[in-house]
């Protein structure tokens, strides 16, 4: 004689809500792969820039590009258009930053190798311009993460001042008064650098 199994009693709605539970797995997987290597090849480089300016580590910089991919595609958001996707990945990319920051010393976090982006030589005074990056970099490096990330979004990135507000999670309304803010005390910075 066989051992019989208990098997659990299994409703129409257990049914249902394992179905449901299927659905939503599917549903964190918006893009078809065609279409998510056309967004990543449009985005990767300038959020691998920003990452790298913000953490100061261009192989940290590395892993937060794939972890922010990564959250991206398991985020269940419904996306308006590709500026709020594009958005949305970049104001993941600042949270891993900040998880960044608190888990490592400060220090390691302002090395100046992430300043790699902004390092193309112009035509002029080879001198004057590498002394010019240098006294940048580390007057960029003494700015909080939020000035850095308003700074590098703003001006590197091009991003209007909604796009920015969404990227850092602020409001729309702050964003003018905190890029002032940014920039003003960029300028104290890089005077203050000048006089030493």
């Amino acid at each position: 004689m066989r051992p019989t199994r208990m098997t659990p009693d299994v409703t129409f709605s257990d049914l249902a809500n394992l179905d449901a539970d299927t659905r939503e797995a599917a549903k964190a997987f918006q893009m078809d792969e065609d279409a998510f290597r056309a967004f990543y090849d449009r985005t990767s480089r300038p959020v691998w820039a920003y990452l790298a300016r913000m953490t100061g580590d261009t192989r940290l910089a590395d892993d937060l590009l794939q972890e922010s991919y990564y959250r991206f595609l398991r985020a269940a958001v419904a996306f308006e258009d590709e500026t709020h996707r594009r958005n949305y990945l970049f104001r993941i990319g600042t949270n891993l930053v900040q998880d960044a920051r608190r888990r490592r010393p400060a220090d390691a976090l302002q090395s100046t190798n992430s300043f790699e982006a902004l390092d193309e030589a112009g035509p002029g005074d080879v001198a004057a311009q590498s002394a010019l990056r240098i006294d940048v970099r580390r007057a960029m490096a003494r700015l909080t993460l939020r000035e850095r990330s308003l700074l590098w979004l703003a001006y590197a990135n091009g991003a209007s001042h909604q796009e920015i507000a969404r990227s850092l999670g602020l409001k729309t309304s702050s964003i003018k008064m905190l890029l002032h803010r940014a920039r003003r005390r960029l300028a104290a910075l890089l005077t203050e650098g000048s006089r030493g």
